[in-house]
């Protein structure tokens, strides 16, 4: 019983230590594109950053990486939001929400700054 008690103090020292950290890191990555919406600007895996411009079904998003060049990639590779939109309470103060976040972006909040 005494030689039991080392290995099963380690399993549980790596399940605090290594394994639910890994569950919270995937559930709030699961939450994180379950909200994805248009007009959020997002990070692919493979690096490509772009603006979302239709949300398909439950695995894929459209998204718009240059203007007037949209690809579309699956939701499970989007990495990351970097700039996040406002909900939209009416169609007109969601569409001033979009072209805000677009303007603004990181270069332009830093070089305004004086």
């Amino acid at each position: 019983m005494t030689a039991l008690l080392p290995i099963v103090l380690i399993f549980v020292v790596f399940y605090f230590l290594l394994i639910r950290p890994q569950q919270t890191r995937m559930k709030a990555h699961k939450e994180m594109l379950a909200n994805v919406r248009r007009g959020d600007r997002v990070v692919t895996g493979g690096g490509i950053i772009g603006r979302v411009v239709k949300v398909g079904g439950d695995d894929d998003v459209s998204v718009e990486i240059a203007e007037g060049v949209r690809v579309k990639v699956l939701r499970s590779t989007i990495t990351s939001i970097i700039a996040k939109t406002q909900p939209a309470k009416g169609e007109r103060q969601g569409q001033q929400a979009a072209s805000t976040v677009e303007r603004k972006g990181l270069m332009d909040r830093l070089l305004s700054r004086k």
